[in-house]
C-alpha cells in the first residue's frame, strides 16, 4: 500500500490498517487520529507534524521514522520499535509506550507528561529539554544516557536503570526512585527535594550540590557503598495502644481510577486501596480508548493488553509489579496456559514472583480468552 491509497481509504471512513506495509512514504502533516496500525511496518516513513492522537501503534515497526512535532497524545505504542527515529518536539502526553524500543532516538524537547514508558529501552537517546513530568518510567533502561537538566517532577522511576547516567541539574522533585540503579550516576546540582530513594543504589554516584531536602533515604546504598539507616524510631511498647501505627488504628479506603485502563461497566471500580493493600479488579483485553477487543483469537496479544491494563491501574495507585503479591488467571481454555505464561513471565522476576492461581472457566466477559486480577501491597 502507498500513501495515496491509505489516504483515499481514510477519506472513506476506514481506520483499520493493521499489519499494513507502508515503508519510506511521506505522510507529513496528515490527520491520522484514531488510526489502527498495530503490527504495521512503517520503517523510514515521514510523519513530521502528523496528528496521531489515540492511534493504535502497538507492535508497530517505526524504525528510522521522522516524527518531529507530531501529536501522538494518548496513542498506544506498546512494544513499538522506534529505534533511531527523530522525535524532536513530539507530543507524547498520556501515551502508552510500555516496553517500547527507543534506542538511539532523538527526543529533544519531546513532551512525555503522564506517559507510560514502563520497561521502555531509552539507551543512546538525546533528551535535551525533554519533559517527563508525572510519567511512568519504572524498569525503564536509561543506562549511560545524558539527562542533564531534564524535568522528572513527580515521575515514577522505580527500579529504573540509571547506571552511569548524567543527571547533572536534573529536576527530580518528588520523583519515585525506589530501588533505582544509580551506580556511578552524575547527580551534581540535581534537585531531589521530596524524592523517594528507598533501597536505591548510589554506589560511586556524584551527589555534590544535590538538594536532598525531605528525601527518603531508607536503606539507600550511599556513594561510599554503605547502607543509609535513619535514626531509630522504635515505638514505646509499654502502651500497646500507643504502639499501634496510624494505619492499624484506622482503616483508610481509597478508590483508584485511571483513563489508561478500561472503565468499569458495572457496580465496581478498577481498584480499591485499603491502607497499604491494593485490590485490583479483573482485567480483560479491552483497549481503553477504543473500548474494543482488538485480537479476539490471539491469546498472547490479549494477555499483553491485560497486563498493560493492570499496569496502568497499579501505576495510578503508586505501585509497580514489584508490589504484586497475588494474581489469579482465568482461562477460557487451559491449553492456552503456555502462551499466557510466556507473556506473564516478562513482568515478574522468578525469585520475587507473586503467588498465583490459574483456573479454566466456561466463559469470560465479551468472550475473551483470558482475564487476570491481582493484589498488591505498598
Amino acid at each position: 500500500m502507498d500513501a495515496k491509497e491509505l489516504l483515499e481509504k481514510r477519506s472513506k471512513g476506514e481506520s483499520n490498517f493493521q499489519n499494513v506495509q507502508l515503508v519510506n512514504v511521506n505522510l507529513e502533516g496528515t490527520d491520522l487520529a484514531g488510526i489502527q496500525l498495530s503490527g504495521a511496518n512503517l520503517a523510514g516513513i515521514k510523519l513530521s507534524r502528523t496528528r496521531l492522537y489515540r492511534a493504535d501503534l502497538r507492535y508497530t515497526n517505526l524504525t528510522s521514522v521522522y516524527l518531529e512535532q507530531a501529536y501522538i497524545s494518548q496513542a498506544d505504542l506498546t512494544a513499538a520499535n522506534l529505534t533511531g527515529s527523530i522525535l524532536n518536539r513530539a507530543d507524547f502526553t498520556s501515551a502508552n509506550l510500555t516496553g517500547a524500543n527507543l534506542t538511539n532516538c532523538s527526543l529533544n524537547r519531546a513532551d512525555f507528561k503522564n506517559a507510560n514508558l514502563s520497561r521502555a529501552n531509552l539507551r543512546g537517546g538525546k533528551f535535551e529539554g525533554c519533559n517527563f513530568i508525572s510519567s511512568n518510567l519504572n524498569f525503564a533502561d536509561l543506562n549511560d544516557v545524558n539527562l542533564s537538566s531534564v524535568n522528572f517532577i513527580n515521575a515514577n522511576l522505580e527500579c529504573a536503570n540509571l547506571e552511569n547516567a548524567n543527571l547533572n541539574k536534573a529536576i527530580l522533585k518528588n520523583a519515585n526512585l525506589k530501588k533505582a540503579d544509580l551506580r556511578g550516576a552524575n547527580l551534581i546540582n540535581a534537585n531531589l527535594e521530596g524524592a523517594n530513594l528507598t533501597q536505591a543504589d548510589l554506589t560511586n554516584a556524584n551527589i555534590y550540590g544535590v538538594n536532598l531536602q525531605n528525601v527518603n533515604l531508607t536503606d539507600t546504598i550511599m556513594p561510599n557503598g554503605e547502607c543509609y539507616k535513619p535514626e531509630d524510631s522504635t515505638p514505646d511498647l509499654s502502651d500497646p495502644i500507643d504502639a499501634l501505627s496510624d494505619t492499624e488504628k484506622t482503616m483508610t479506603r481509597k478508590i483508584i481510577k485511571t483513563e489508561n485502563a478500561p472503565k468499569p461497566v458495572g457496580p465496581y471500580n478498577q481498584a480499591v486501596m485499603v491502607n497499604n493493600m491494593i485490590f485490583l479488579s479483573g482485567q480483560i483485553a479491552l483497549e481503553p480508548h477504543l473500548n474494543e477487543i482488538l485480537y479476539p483469537d490471539n491469546v498472547a496479544k490479549q494477555t499483553e493488553r491485560v497486563m498493560s491494563n493492570l499496569e496502568a491501574v497499579l501505576t495510578e495507585a503508586g505501585a509497580t509489579w514489584e508490589n504484586v503479591v497475588k494474581t489469579t488467571i482465568f482461562l477460557k481454555d487451559m491449553n492456552d496456559f503456555t502462551q499466557v505464561n510466556e507473556v506473564y513471565a516478562k513482568y515478574f522476576k522468578p525469585e520475587t514472583a507473586p503467588a498465583r492461581a490459574t483456573v479454566e472457566v466456561s466463559r469470560l466477559p465479551k468472550d475473551v480468552l483470558v482475564e487476570i486480577e491481582c493484589i498488591a501491597v505498598l
